[in-house]
């Protein structure tokens, strides 16, 4: 085989192509933004012990670090902070918390969060959600349709609040 095909490197690696970011706004909670600051503050701190490691050879973990850093240092430059605790409990917004009743009698609070602070344990949906979308702007005692794959269910909306911070 002919040298002229084989590259050549610098023990380097080209960098890890950058996570997707979402096209949606990025809007967030104190308790989100405090979350990404957190989270970017570990990723550094990772990233300075994996350079000072006496052997390097392996620079994959390295690699993978700043490319979540990159990530982190996005989603905080787009975000838009949203205080919940000054938003009207009028009707559904972005970081109040809903409870529903469903057909069944069954009764479920969700959070309305920003998209990296979303975690569907927690009841913390995004924004962009379809749930999200039929909850947004309705008020107590309104009927909405929350169209899932499985085929559409109502939710009477009984209550709106502040959520936990």
């Amino acid at each position: 085989m002919s040298r002229s095909f084989v590259k050549e490197g610098d023990g380097d690696l080209d960098p890890l192509p950058d996570l997707p970011l979402s096209p949606h706004p990025n809007y967030v909670t104190p308790r989100g933004l405090a979350a990404l600051q957190s989270r970017l503050r570990d990723l550094q701190t990772t990233l300075a012990t994996l350079k000072a490691r006496a052997e390097r050879l392996d620079k994959l973990p390295e690699a993978a670090a700043e490319r979540d850093i990159r990530y982190f240092e996005a989603r905080l430059r787009t975000a838009i902070l949203i205080d919940p605790t000054t938003l009207p409990l009028r009707e559904v917004a972005f970081g109040l918390s809903v409870t529903v009743r469903a057909e069944d009698g069954s009764q479920t609070s969700y959070e309305i969060t920003g998209e990296d602070e979303a975690d569907a344990t927690l009841h913390r949906i995004a924004p962009q959600s379809p749930l999200a979308r039929a909850l947004i702007g309705a008020q107590v005692g309104d009927e909405v349709i929350w169209r899932k794959p499985s085929g559409p269910v109502s939710l009477e909306v009984i209550q709106i609040s502040h959520a936990d911070p």
